[in-house]
């Protein structure tokens, strides 16, 4: 079927780990092949920060396993930083495409940050381990193409598919700096990018940042690819619907959905503790969650199941992203992807107020 500028083919999966192995292997992922570059973006895709040591430390071989149970589920898509662990996501990655081949992967990384040997510890507040370099923001032409080549040495490999300008937004420069930070992105990143897909170095560019209003200013700015839109298009907010979603659709952008668990509490519910969108979730989001969860638990779905499968309705949306930590957490997401979710969930979160009404829907 076709589904705005993607054609989704449905491929059998294997099974992955001790999870998958107590299910018959009926799972499948969807492919979704991208008009405007060509690439075959798996639904289901796999989100590398957590791999790069966030908020605790994981050993090597656990995290590489966990990329290879990615890859050998049907995921095609892998999405990493310089940023997740000052290297060390893109480190792990790459001793996993060495083991798993690399031409079955859709590969996406990030620029604008550089790396240098720090000479002290990591410090991060929210990776706990990670390489010893110290990271500095540089948007810039030059400052562009070494990020890139040095990704590509950390990953192994002598190619990218994907490749976005990371985190020029507000909630990582502030509303003072943001407006520098954009020019510098324009005048240097996206002038180097743009380079790199015309002699094929890259297949498709883009950005990944937070917030939907940046994804629709350098929607009109440039002529992007791909943009991966992290927290702001969930069962939560859909704000961008207003603004972003329309113009990624005029202009056959994949969009790439991070963040659909709004930092865990579409994940956990509405439990004690609850994170939302890196705090602990405020009253009125615990209760609007418990009514979410509620609607879910009428229609025998998982309040995770309904929150990952959710983006995916509206034609611009590629694939989710989702992390994991584990080989087992990889064949729970892909079983998540399998099981259906009843027409009527969606309704019913429309009449009780709790998903906006022009809200695509999965089929």
């Amino acid at each position: 079927m076709t589904r705005g500028d993607f054609r989704v083919i449905i491929a059998a999966t294997p099974t992955v780990g001790t999870a998958a192995r107590k299910d018959p292997a009926t799972m499948t992922i969807a492919t979704a092949t991208h008009a405007r570059s060509g690439l075959a973006l798996s639904r289901l895709g796999f989100g590398s920060a957590p791999i790069g040591d966030l908020y605790r430390r994981l050993d090597d071989q656990t995290a590489v396993d966990t990329v290879l149970a990615a890859a050998a589920a049907g995921i095609t898509l892998v999405d990493t930083a310089p940023h997740y662990g000052n290297g060390l996501a893109e480190a792990r990655i790459g001793t996993a495409l060495r083991r798993t081949g690399r031409d079955r992967i859709v590969l996406s990384t990030k620029v604008g940050r550089l790396m240098s040997p720090s000479g002290g510890p990591f410090e991060s507040r929210r990776f706990a381990g990670g390489l010893p370099f110290r990271a500095r923001y540089d948007y810039g032409y030059d400052g562009t193409m070494r990020s890139l080549e040095h990704s590509l040495l950390r990953l192994g490999t002598d190619r990218v598919e994907i490749a976005l300008i990371h985190d020029v937004d507000v909630w990582t420069h502030g509303p003072d700096a943001i407006e520098g930070r954009f020019a510098e992105a324009m005048e240097g990143a996206y002038r180097a990018l743009d380079r790199l897909r015309a002699d094929g170095t890259v297949r498709a560019i883009g950005i990944g940042v937070n917030e939907a209003s940046m994804c629709a200013r350098f929607a009109r700015a440039g002529e992007f690819d791909a943009m991966l839109l992290a927290g702001r298009y969930s069962l939560l907010e859909q704000g961008a619907l207003d603004d972003f979603l329309p113009v990624a659709a005029d202009k056959g952008i994949a969009v790439l959905m991070g963040g659909v668990f709004n930092t865990g509490i579409l994940a956990t519910g509405a439990v004690e503790g609850a994170m939302y969108n890196y705090k602990p979730a405020a009253p009125e989001i615990l209760e609007r969650v418990r009514r979410i969860e509620a609607v879910c638990g009428a229609h025998g779905t998982e309040l995770a199941t309904a929150a990952a499968r959710f983006p995916l309705g509206h034609p611009a949306v590629a694939s989710v992203v989702l992390g994991a930590v584990t080989p087992d957490e990889v064949a729970r997401n892909v079983a998540a992807f399998d099981r259906p979710v009843p027409e009527g969930l969606w309704r019913d979160l429309v009449s009780e107020g709790l998903l906006r009404a022009d809200a695509p829907t999965p089929a």
